[in-house]
C-alpha cells in the first residue's frame, strides 16, 4: 500500500487518540467508582469522549490526504495542523481534569490550577488558531479530494 507521509501520520495519530480514550476511560470509570454522584470530573469526561471522536476524525484525515490531489507538503501542512490543535485540546482538558480546577475553561478569569489564572488573550487567541488552522487545512482537504474525483 502507498500512503502519503501525511496519511501514514494521521493513521498513527488515530491510534494514539483511540489509546488515550481508552486511558482516559479508565481514569473517568476510577472516578465515578469514588464519587458519591457516580460522576466523574467534568474535564475528565471531555478528555475521554474528546480523544474518542479525534481517532475517526484522524482517520477521516488521513483517507482525504490519500485521496487529495495537493502537494505532499501542502498535505502534510493540512494534517499536522488539525492533529496539533487536536492533541492540544486533549491535554488542555487532561489538565483540568487532573487539576480540577474548573468546569469550564472558557469562563472568566480562565483558570490554572487552583491559584493560577490564564490571561484571556492566550484563550482567545488559541481558539482563533485552532479555528483558522482547523477549518483552513480541513477546507484545503476537501478541496483537494474534490479536484482528485472530479
Amino acid at each position: 500500500m502507498d500512503l502519503t507521509l501525511a496519511s501514514g501520520i494521521a493513521i498513527v495519530a488515530s491510534g494514539i487518540f483511540l489509546l488515550i480514550g481508552m486511558l482516559t476511560g479508565v481514569w473517568k470509570y476510577l472516578q465515578i467508582r469514588q464519587s458519591e454522584h457516580a460522576r466523574a470530573h467534568y474535564y475528565v469526561d471531555i478528555a475521554h469522549r474528546s480523544a474518542l471522536l479525534y481517532a475517526p476524525a484522524s482517520l477521516i484525515l488521513a483517507v482525504l490526504a490519500s485521496f487529495s490531489n495537493l502537494s505532499a507538503t501542502t498535505l502534510l501542512w493540512c494534517v499536522i495542523a488539525n492533529l496539533l490543535f487536536f492533541f492540544a485540546s486533549v491535554f488542555s482538558y487532561v489538565l483540568h481534569g487532573f487539576l480540577q480546577d474548573t468546569h469550564n475553561q472558557f469562563q472568566k478569569p480562565h483558570r490554572l490550577g487552583k491559584t493560577g489564572q490564564l490571561p484571556a488573550f492566550l484563550v482567545s487567541g488559541f481558539m482563533w488558531a485552532l479555528i483558522i488552522a482547523e477549518v483552513g487545512a480541513t477546507t484545503l482537504l476537501v478541496i483537494g479530494t474534490i479536484c482528485y474525483f472530479f
